[in-house]
């Protein structure tokens, strides 16, 4: 299940977006956490199994586009569906109003989501 950030995450946050290549530096992690904390156009989703928080996943909001910023999952849960299941429920969330797209870092995961996409209704 998809879950808006709260303030009362913000270590849980930070481990998980730990898992991405470029916010390994502790500094980095609290810059990224304060962005979505405080930018109105950035918005940050967790994905909660049960009682446990597993993934997160980033946006930036402009113009009717909602660009991935970050996706992570727990890497004890990958290669499950994780990731995908976020982008589908961010799409649901998302509806009509905004066109998903992603930035650099995470264009091959959103191009891999895309085609299970295809496949799936083929």
């Amino acid at each position: 299940m998809l879950i808006r950030y709260k303030r009362n995450y913000e270590k849980i946050a930070m481990g998980l977006l730990s898992f991405m290549p470029n916010q390994k530096d502790v500094k980095k992690l609290q810059q990224t956490v304060k962005q979505y904390e405080t930018e109105s156009d950035h918005q940050l989703f967790l994905w909660k199994e049960g009682e446990d928080i597993i993934g997160i996943i980033g946006l930036k909001m402009d113009d009717g586009t909602a660009e991935l910023q970050h996706v992570s999952v727990n890497p004890s849960h990958r290669h499950q569906g994780i990731g995908k299941k976020m982008v589908d429920a961010l799409k649901k969330i998302l509806k009509d109003n905004y066109q998903l797209t992603a930035n650099e870092e995470t264009s091959s995961f959103f191009e891999k989501c895309e085609e299970e996409v295809k496949l799936e209704n083929d």
